[in-house]
């Protein structure tokens, strides 16, 4: 007799987890200071003014502001977080 093993579905029962990358914080959304803008692989998307860059390539808000997405240099993309005005009321 053969012993073949029908359908095979206990030896394919593995695959990874999904690492949920991508932009989390669209242009023109205001953020608060710490919060992320783009989780990559890779630096994709650079850092401007108002973000700091992870050990993982993530990019964060430094400031509370408005994000912003740019072109520079040779079509390279950069993000950018711009401070929200502080009105004074009397």
């Amino acid at each position: 007799m053969a012993h073949k093993k029908g359908m095979g579905s206990s030896r394919n029962g593995r695959d990874s987890n999904s690492q949920r990358l991508g932009v989390k914080t669209f242009g023109g959304e205001t953020v608060t200071a710490g919060s992320i803008i783009v989780r990559q692989r890779g630096t994709r998307i650079f850092p401007g003014d108002g973000v700091g860059i992870g050990r993982d390539h993530t990019l964060f808000a430094m400031v509370d502001g408005v994000v912003t997405f740019d072109t520079h240099g040779s079509g390279k993309k950069k993000v950018r977080v711009l401070p929200l005005e502080i009105e004074q009321t009397k």
